[in-house]
């Protein structure tokens, strides 16, 4: 049977272990790490994301680091401890960064020790320890992750100490290069969002937002990125605009009216906010309805016919040149009958109803229409040219009187 491990009386925190008993440790440390792994990802749903993701393998070097460091105390106490102190100082900002308290990292330092108080057990039977000797080991087991999360309060604190100024102007940087499009460099990116613990999407929403703007960040999900301070505010949201985003913009911007950007990859997210920032400049000019949400989706159309007005001025000048010599009077009613035309294909009767003119008036404003466009009204992209243009001009109607 091996031989009884009795520990020392030295009064170091560590020193209760003898240091054979690091020779013991070790062996189990690979197998060990696995069994904590399978326990906390069970517990915590939330680190089983982690590991799997990107920044999983650093994940797993700082768990075997923590507790190879035990070890590596128990055979040397005075060996160094420096990467491991770096490293639990990275999980604690992380935890900042991810939005969680440090409950979470806490339950998972924990958990950890009971499962390798749990080995220790298993083990000492085969090594005969006494009883002495498993309490001095859990005392120093305890001891030894109460210093862990010391180390990662740090971290934590350290990034909640930045976020009210430093944190939030990495933020909006961050921001400002997206927006910037292809030129920005991608490291650039990629560094801020490391600094920040805010993950690349590979779709964003942006939304415009009407001056001045405030946000409830208590109420605003953590992965928004905002720059309020913009003439014109505007706040990029990662992924789609869903319900439960909806539910939250409309908490957290305290009453403040928005546009919805379309969703686009992120490298087209300077097409997202230009998109909302139109439909705003639309409502003002009453093209359309303000409302507290305007989804750009919802107006795809108008944005397109009014995207560019001095190319409409042309088209105008063009698809309605027929009509220019006639006099503004009867040049409207005309443009009137045509639009009506258009939009219905309609009977004479019906068209009367919608003008509120008799159904000859109305024949008698086609065969006129028609002797004045000819082939115009007939051909399908003319026809349509002429269409795209009367809807634009109705459009610009809505805000300001529009000459025909």
């Amino acid at each position: 049977m091996p031989e009884l491990i009795q520990p020392s009386d030295t009064g170091d925190p560590l020193g209760p272990l003898p240091q054979e008993f690091a020779a013991i440790m070790r062996p189990e440390l690979p197998s060990l790490i696995k069994e904590i792994g399978v326990e906390v990802t069970r517990a915590y749903p939330e680190y089983a994301r982690l590991l799997s993701g990107p920044n999983g393998q650093a994940i797993r070097v700082g768990v075997e680091q923590s507790l190879s460091s035990f070890v590596d105390l128990v055979a040397e106490p005075s060996a160094s401890t420096s990467l491991r102190d770096d490293m639990c100082r990275r999980f604690g900002r992380f935890e900042a960064y991810e939005g969680r308290t440090m409950e979470t990292l806490q339950g998972a330092y924990r958990l950890g020790a009971r499962v390798a108080l749990r080995r220790a057990k298993k083990v000492g039977r085969s090594y005969n320890f006494s009883p002495t000797l498993m309490l001095s080991f859990a005392d120093a087991l305890f001891a030894y992750i109460d210093e862990l999360e010391s180390l990662s309060r740090e971290g934590f604190l350290e990034v909640q100490s930045q976020t009210g100024e430093q944190t939030e102007a990495m933020r909006r940087r961050l921001l400002h290069l997206i927006l910037a499009g292809r030129p920005a460099p991608r490291t650039a990116i990629a560094e801020l969002c490391e600094q920040t613990g805010w993950p690349l999407p590979e779709e964003v929403t942006l939304v415009a937002v009407r001056s001045p703007a405030t946000l409830d960040r208590a109420v605003a999900d953590r992965d928004v990125l905002t720059d309020l301070s913009d003439p014109q505010p505007h706040l990029l949201i990662p992924g789609a605009f869903d319900d439960a985003r909806r539910h939250m913009l409309g908490e957290a911007l305290l009453g403040t009216h928005a546009a919805i950007g379309l969703t686009v990859p992120t490298a087209l997210a300077s097409d997202s906010i230009r998109w909302a920032r139109r439909v705003l400049e639309l409502v003002d000019t009453n093209i359309i309805d303000d409302a507290p949400v305007i989804l750009c989706e919802d107006h795809l159309i108008t944005l397109w016919l009014l995207s560019d007005p001095a190319l409409v001025d042309q088209l105008a000048q063009r698809e309605l040149a027929p009509i220019s010599v006639i006099s503004a009077t009867r040049r409207e009613r005309l443009v009137e009958t045509l639009r009506i035309w258009l939009d219905t294909r309609g009977t004479a009767a019906h068209m009367g109803e919608l003008l509120d003119v008799h159904p000859q008036t109305v024949r008698y404003r086609m065969r006129n229409l028609e002797s004045i466009f000819g082939e115009q009204l007939t051909d399908p992209e003319s026809r349509f040219s002429t269409e795209a243009v009367l809807r634009a001009l109705q459009l610009r109607a809505r805000g300001e009187e529009t000459p025909l």
